[in-house]
C-alpha cells in the first residue's frame, strides 16, 4: 500500500497573490468547488482578516465546498477571531495561523525595541507568540496548522525550538515554508529529516511543506520533503502565486504518480480533472499557462520532430510518460455552433468541469448564439470566457449599454459611450490619441472619474480569425489597484469592458468595507 500524501491546495489564497489574478467572491466559489472534483484535501481559501472581501469568500467557500477549509491569520487574537468566524459554516474548518522565524524576517519585520533589543530577545517574543496564538486558536478550532515563515533560511536549532513549542501548543500540523525559494532540494529534505530528528513531539503532528519558486526548484523540494518524512503539501494550481509562484499541483501529483516505481507515495487526487481546473483557473485569473508547461501546457502531449512522431505512431511510450486522457485532456469533441442547443452545451460545459443551473444556462445560451452567429465554430477556451464573463457579471454595477468608435488615418478618434448604471443610462462622448484612449475619456466623463491607468495588456484567447480578444488592465485609486477584465471579438469593445469590469471591483471593494465598518461599529454599540 502506498502511503497517502496530504494535498493543500492555497490557489484560493497564496495563488490569488499573484499580480493581477485578484478574483471576486463568485469566481472564487466556482473555482473552489472544482477543487473538490479534482479531491484536493484541503482548500485554503483566503485570509479574512484582510479585507471584507476575503472574509466573505471564505464564509461562502466554507457554506458550500464539504471539504476541509483553511483561513490564514497572522499570530493575534484579532486575526485568529475573524478566521474563526469565517470559518464557521464549515463542516471541517481549520485555522491556520503564522510567525515569522529567520533572521532576516525577525530583523527586518520585528525591528522595534518593544519585540526585544537583541536577537536572542526577539527569537524569545516570536516563541511566545507562537505558543499563544496556536493556544487560542486550539481553544476554538479542533485542526489548526502553525507556519513557521522563511523557514527555508532559519537556523534548525531555533526552527526546531518553535515547531515543538507550535505542537506543545496544540498545532496539529506544522508547516515548513521554503518562502523565499532559496533552498537546494538536498539541503531542503535534510532541513525535514533534521527536525525529525530534533524535534521531541513531532510524532503529534502532520509536516507540511509550501514551496517556493524563485529558483525553479519548488517542486523539487517538495519531492525532497516528502522523501524526508513531509505528508503534507501546499501547492497552487498552474503554480501561480507571489513573485516566481508556488509549487505546482499537478507536477507534484503526476511525478508522485508516473514515478510510483520509486516513491510509494501517492495522492487522492482525481487526475481526469487536472486539465480542466487547469484551464479554469487560468480563465479566471488572467495569467496564461505557458505553452511547454509540465503537465497542462499545450505543448505537454504535441510532437512536432519526424523522428518523436515516427516513434508514436508505432508506439505511444517511445515518447510519452502519461497518457492525455489520464490528466484529462479531452479526447472527445462535441462541435459547437450556431445550430447547436442548450444540452449541447450544456453537456460540453459539464465535460469542461462546469455545474450549470437552468437559470445559469438560460442567460449563457444567449451569449453563446450571439458568439456562434460571429465564429463558425465555438471552442472549448471560448466556453470557458463566456462562463468566466456570466460569473463576473454578478458584480456588475456599471455595464456597456452602446459603444460607437470613428477613427481613421486622417480622423480624430472618437468614442460615444452609454454607460448603465442601475436603472440610469448616461451618454458622454471623447476624443482620444487613439480609439481605445478615446473610449477610456468617453467613459471617465460619463462617470466623473480620473484613475490613473497602470497598465494595459491585450491577447488573443482562443482560435481562428474571429477569435475573442482579452483585455487585461490594471487601474489605481485612492492608493488601491483593481484588476479588469474584457473579451469581446472586438478589442475595443473589450478594451472598454475591462475598464469598466475595473471600476465594477472598485465599487464592491468600497461597498463591502462601508458594510464592514456599519457592522463594527453595530457590535461596538450592542
Amino acid at each position: 500500500m502506498k502511503e497517502k500524501i496530504i494535498i493543500f491546495d492555497t490557489t484560493l489564497r497564496d495563488g490569488e497573490q499573484s499580480p493581477g489574478a485578484s478574483l471576486n467572491i463568485y469566481e472564487k466559489i466556482e473555482i473552489a468547488h472544482q477543487l473538490a472534483k479534482l479531491n484536493v484535501d484541503v482548500i485554503e481559501a483566503g485570509f479574512p482578516v484582510s479585507s471584507p472581501a476575503q472574509f466573505d469568500a471564505v464564509h461562502a467557500i466554507s457554506s458550500e465546498v464539504d471539504k476541509i477549509i483553511a483561513g490564514l491569520c497572522r499570530a493575534n487574537e484579532k486575526d485568529i477571531d475573524s478566521a474563526f468566524k469565517a470559518l464557521q459554516p464549515a463542516k471541517h474548518k481549520r485555522i491556520h495561523t503564522f510567525t515569522s522565524t529567520s533572521d532576516f524576517h525577525i530583523l527586518g519585520k520585528f525591528g522595534h525595541e518593544k519585540y526585544g533589543v537583541s536577537l536572542e530577545d526577539k527569537r524569545k517574543t516570536i516563541l511566545k507568540m507562537t505558543s499563544d496564538s496556536v493556544a487560542y486558536a486550539k481553544s476554538l478550532c479542533e485542526d489548526v496548522e502553525y507556519s513557521a515563515e522563511d523557514a527555508g533560511r532559519t537556523d534548525i536549532g531555533y526552527l526546531a525550538e518553535v515547531i515543538e513549542a507550535a505542537i506543545e501548543a496544540g498545532a496539529n500540523v506544522v508547516n515548513i515554508p521554503d518562502t523565499t525559494g532559496y533552498t537546494f532540494p538536498t539541503e531542503f529534505g535534510n532541513k525535514i529529516k533534521e527536525l525529525k530528528r530534533r524535534v521531541k513531539n513531532i510524532d503529534k503532528a502532520v509536516i507540511s511543506v509550501h514551496c517556493h519558486n524563485d529558483l525553479g526548484l519548488a517542486v523539487a523540494n517538495s519531492i525532497a520533503s516528502i522523501e524526508n518524512g513531509a505528508r503534507q503539501i501546499e501547492c497552487t494550481v498552474n503554480g501561480i502565486g507571489e513573485r516566481a509562484g508556488n509549487a505546482s499541483l499537478e507536477e507534484i501529483v503526476m511525478a508522485l504518480k508516473v514515478r510510483g516505481d520509486i516513491v510509494n507515495f501517492d495522492t487522492d487526487i482525481n487526475t481526469r480533472e487536472i486539465y480542466n481546473t487547469s484551464r479554469l483557473v487560468s480563465g479566471f485569473t488572467g495569467i496564461l499557462v505557458q505553452r511547454n508547461k509540465a503537465i497542462v501546457g499545450e505543448n505537454a502531449f504535441a510532437h512536432e520532430s519526424g523522428i518523436h512522431q515516427d516513434g508514436m505512431l508505432k508506439n505511444r511510450d517511445t515518447y510519452e510518460i502519461m497518457t492525455p486522457e489520464l490528466v484529462g485532456y479531452p479526447n472527445t469533441k462535441i462541435i459547437l455552433g450556431r445550430h447547436s442547443g442548450r444540452h449541447g452545451l450544456k453537456a460540453r460545459l459539464n465535460q469542461l468541469g462546469y455545474e450549470v443551473s437552468e437559470e445559469k444556462l438560460i442567460k449563457l445560451y444567449e451569449k453563446f448564439t450571439k458568439l456562434a452567429d460571429k465564429k463558425k465554430e465555438v471552442f472549448d477556451n471560448d466556453l470557458r470566457i463566456l462562463m468566466g464573463d456570466t460569473i463576473t457579471e454578478k458584480d456588475e454595477f456599471y455595464s456597456l449599454d452602446h459603444l460607437q468608435i470613428t477613427s481613421g488615418s486622417k480622423t480624430i478618434p472618437t468614442a460615444v459611450v452609454k454607460i448603465k448604471i442601475e436603472d440610469q443610462i448616461i451618454q458622454e462622448s471623447a476624443i482620444g490619441d487613439g480609439p481605445i484612449d478615446a473610449v477610456f475619456n468617453a467613459i471617465e466623463r460619463a462617470l466623473s472619474i480620473h484613475p490613473e491607468v497602470e497598465s494595459y495588456n491585450v491577447r488573443s484567447v482562443t482560435s481562428g480569425r474571429q477569435a475573442l480578444g482579452e483585455v487585461l488592465l490594471r487601474i489605481r485609486s485612492n492608493s488601491i489597484s483593481f484588476t479588469g477584465r474584457g473579451v469581446s471579438t472586438d478589442v475595443i469593445e473589450a478594451s472598454a469592458l475591462a475598464y469598466l469590469s475595473a471600476l465594477n471591483k472598485k465599487n464592491a471593494h468600497f461597498k463591502l468595507n462601508e458594510k464592514f465598518n456599519k457592522e463594527n461599529e453595530l457590535t461596538k454599540v450592542g
